[in-house]
């Protein structure tokens, strides 16, 4: 997984009735765009350290 600044993360959700999150990348941490990311979901304004999971895409935002 690689992304950078401003692309969007997609986080499924786990089980049944629980919505997709959206994230927006704030900071790469990682080397060459991957893991972890500092991210800010659009639903709620929280932000969040994360290393994503098999259960996540990146939306890059060229794609937008």
């Amino acid at each position: 997984m690689r992304a950078v600044k401003g692309d969007q993360l997609l986080v499924h959700g786990r089980i049944v009735g629980q919505h997709d999150r959206i994230a927006v990348i704030l900071e790469v941490l990682g080397p060459d765009g991957t893991p972890p990311y500092r991210v800010r979901f659009e639903d709620d304004g929280h932000e969040a350290l994360m290393s994503p999971g098999p259960d996540s895409v990146v939306r890059h935002k060229e794609d937008a």
